[in-house]
């Protein structure tokens, strides 16, 4: 059995939503009740530092989103989740959710791998802020995930890099 046929199993535990862009899922300070699957569009994850908007992350189609660590410990979360494209979204609560994991090793197994593949890419973010310089960061970020060149606007995409959208032009023209 593959994993998709594990998780079809428990089908009936999850709801599907459509949403246009610039919806917010959930707003920083609030506790996530929900985790999503993305079937398809744009979420970026962001919060506010002294005003001004910090993405630090984008999801993608195929990908699973939330505060994992609200979800997990009913805290507020960090962070804004806002879509940037229309979305078809998988909606699992928490309750749902823990019942899954408790009953399908598999996925608990994949949930698990998810969550280290988060953290890794955490830290390898931070890390990149600290040791790399723009012009680095956003040759990273081609040879990485091309598609988020393609895809997201480029105020989030100079927010991402930690630089001004001018900044990023800069780079962009050096090319």
């Amino acid at each position: 059995m593959t994993n998709r046929e594990e998780w079809n199993k428990f089908s009936h535990l999850y709801s599907r939503l459509d949403i246009p862009s610039k919806t917010t899922l959930l707003r920083e300070g609030q506790v996530s009740k929900m985790a999503y699957y993305i079937e398809k569009g744009c979420i970026r994850s962001w919060f506010n530092h002294n005003g001004k908007d910090i993405t630090f992350q984008f999801f993608f189609e195929s990908e699973g989103v939330s505060s994992v660590e609200s979800f997990r410990t009913n805290q507020a979360s960090l962070f804004t989740l806002e879509s940037l494209e229309p979305c078809t979204l998988l909606c699992i609560s928490k309750n749902d959710f823990t019942f899954i994991l408790e009953n399908s090793p598999r996925i608990k197994a994949e949930v698990e791998a998810h969550t280290f593949k988060r953290l890794v890419y955490y830290q390898q973010l931070f890390l990149s802020r600290i040791r790399d310089n723009p012009q680095t960061r956003y040759e990273e970020l081609i040879r990485q995930r091309p598609e988020i060149l393609q895809r997201i606007p480029q105020h989030y995409i100079a927010s991402y890099l930690g630089i001004t959208p001018v900044s990023l032009s800069r780079i962009r023209n050096r090319r």
